[in-house]
């Protein structure tokens, strides 16, 4: 078994060279952190020549190769630049990987997050690119999944890493960025700015299909099935990486796969009043009613809105809860109509409940039925349509810095940015869970 041979080689063979060179930096493998001894080689300069003098009477070892590899790849997961230039100037092994971890020096200075080890090792031509053997992670995908890495994130790509490199499954750092963050203890948002600043590619799909929008549609889930306070964080990070994501083109409203899978839009409007601030968001955003792959045959926007606002009615016993619901249906119609005058009602439009319908909300949910109806009916105000096609050329979303930027007097900028004075009521820019249904 590979990995007991590589472990008794290090305790038998090249341990004790090894375990020379710490001793001489300052490290005792053998003491708990709290007990290390760091040396600081600008106090004590004898510490690099106390290593040289080392390295200078092991030289002819048997095991000097493998031993010095191994303590570079120690001094650089502890991020003593100073000893790792020594080492590497007698000739320690760049690609040396650890017995057990098979990870290799850049590796691990990149998973302590030692931006100057990566700089120095990436100098002295460690390759980039490199994959461990296990994973087939490079240094990217390790520094994109914890938002600690961030400074080794920032070195590797000004060092020129790729991007939109792909490990053995397909993903891409975005991807391994959006794939390890949880919205409660890990999040990546500032990971994932700085990938999307660099040009990664917001319509990378691994080879079984997963994408950045999938990634997000399984954490909104995930804030579904939680308790309150989870929820709102989950939400939080979500709203933030959407925020990341629209501005740089994805869109929210095409099916996840072939099958049909839901959208991000899609998945916001089937549960509108709990995840409310996103439903907001994604309209605000010019995100589409419609699947914009499959038309209003795959789902339609109006339809799904007014489908849960059934359900929420009917099991709603609280008045002020119920004109919160509608409150809440109608304030998204309104903004789905900045960018899109006309909704485009199914052709196959249907009362959203049979006159019959005993439940005490179903006059009320008639009511802003026939209210959307008849408003669809009457063509829109020129101004209208034209605050949505000057929207509509200035996408991708955000677009007030492009407003500002048009020679229009300030009233037909803030006629044109409406959701600078949207302001939502209290509790309505949290997400909530399922229980929470009133």
């Amino acid at each position: 078994m590979p990995f007991l041979h590589g472990f008794r080689r290090i305790i038998y063979e090249y341990q004790p060279l090894v375990d020379a060179v710490m001793c001489v930096v300052g490290l005792d493998e053998g003491l708990g952190d709290q007990e290390e001894r760091i040396i600081n080689p600008e106090e004590d300069s004898s510490v690099c020549t106390a290593l040289v003098e080392l390295l200078e009477r092991e030289s002819q070892s048997e095991v000097f190769d493998e031993g010095i590899s191994y303590a570079l790849f120690k001094v650089a997961e502890r991020g003593l630049v100073y000893a790792a230039e020594i080492l590497l100037r007698y000739g320690a092994d760049l690609n040396f990987e650890d017995p057990v971890s098979y990870y290799n020096p850049l590796h691990i200075a990149v998973l302590r997050n030692k931006p100057n080890i990566v700089r120095l090792l990436v100098g002295h031509g460690a390759d980039i690119e490199k994959r461990d053997r296990i994973h087939e992670s490079s240094p990217l995908d390790l520094a994109s999944e914890e938002s600690e890495r961030l400074p080794c994130l920032l070195t590797l790509l000004d060092l020129g890493a790729n991007v939109n490199a792909r490990d053995k499954h397909g993903k891409t750092p975005l991807l391994h960025a959006l794939a390890s963050s949880d919205g409660l203890t890990v999040h990546n948002t500032e990971n994932i700015e700085l990938l999307l600043q660099r040009g990664a590619d917001v319509n990378a799909a691994t080879l079984d299909g997963e994408t950045v929008e999938s990634s997000l549609v399984f954490l909104v889930k995930e804030a579904l099935d939680a308790n309150t306070e989870d929820a709102a964080e989950i939400g939080t990070f979500c709203l933030k990486t959407t925020q990341l994501l629209l501005a740089h083109g994805v869109d929210p409203s095409c099916c996840l796969n072939e099958d049909g899978e839901p959208s991000l839009t899609q998945t916001s409007l089937e549960h509108f009043d709990l995840l409310f601030p996103l439903a907001v968001l994604l309209i605000q955003s010019g995100a589409s009613l419609v699947c914009s792959y499959h038309g209003s045959s795959c789902w339609s926007g109006y339809s799904l809105l007014f489908q849960r606002l059934h359900t929420a009615l009917q099991h709603c016993s609280d008045q002020s809860h119920t004109s919160e619901l509608l409150e809440q249906a109608e304030a998204l119609l309104d903004l789905a109509r900045v960018n899109i005058p006309t909704l485009h009602l199914p052709s196959s439009l249907e009362p959203p409940v049979h006159v019959q319908d005993t439940h005490p909300n179903a006059l009320a949910l008639l009511d802003l039925h026939s209210r959307v109806v008849a408003h669809e009916t009457s063509p829109p105000a020129l101004r209208c349509l034209s605050r949505a096609f000057i929207r509509s050329h200035l996408q991708p979303w955000p677009l007030e810095d492009r407003v500002k930027a048009l020679p229009l007097p300030d009233r037909l900028k803030d006629f044109l940015l409406p959701e600078r004075t949207y302001t939502p009521r209290p509790g309505w820019d949290c997400f909530k869970p399922q229980h929470s249904q009133h």
